[in-house]
């Protein structure tokens, strides 16, 4: 073959390959969503604390929650949030950090927290009744802020 005959088809597969989008690593982590943000408050005994959160109200948002994420602000949360009371299942699947896991009632009420959960773990976290909501902080903060069962979490999403 001639180098005249040869050209034009290397420019066509060049050409045929430019065209295919490359694909995404197995192991690479998928978008993260838009979650809303909002504000809330814990009110303990030992004071008040202020976070800002993200909002997981869809099927979608509570299934990627938090993960494949590599940090989380001991001030920011997420909210997962159930239209009726539930027992709540969580786990901590391609989550990378440790994390409290907070059980709320309808009223704001912490009823249970899952302290440090361990990262990628599958084992089901539960309070074993229905609540609400689940907050999720960074692992260590509950303890750190001297939050325990009984304490509120005021936002507006639970009845006074």
């Amino acid at each position: 073959m001639k180098i005249n005959e040869i050209l034009p088809r290397f420019l066509l597969i060049l050409c045929l390959l430019a065209a295919v989008p490359p694909q995404a690593s197995a192991d690479a982590a998928p978008p993260i969503a838009e979650f809303r943000h909002d504000d809330l408050t814990i009110r303990t005994g030992g004071g008040v604390y202020f976070f800002t959160i993200e909002l997981a109200r869809t099927p979608a948002e509570q299934e990627q929650g938090l993960m494949h994420r590599d940090s989380l602000d001991p001030a920011r949360g997420m909210l997962f949030i159930m239209p009726e009371d539930s027992v709540m299942r969580m786990w901590m699947k391609d989550t990378l950090i440790p994390l409290d896991m907070l059980f709320i009632d309808r009223h704001g009420k912490i009823v249970y927290i899952a302290a440090n959960a361990t990262p990628e773990s599958e084992a089901i976290i539960t309070a074993g009744r229905p609540v609400r909501a689940v907050l999720e902080l960074a692992g260590g903060v509950a303890e750190l802020r001297g939050i325990h069962v009984g304490d509120h979490v005021v936002h507006s999403y639970f009845m006074p």
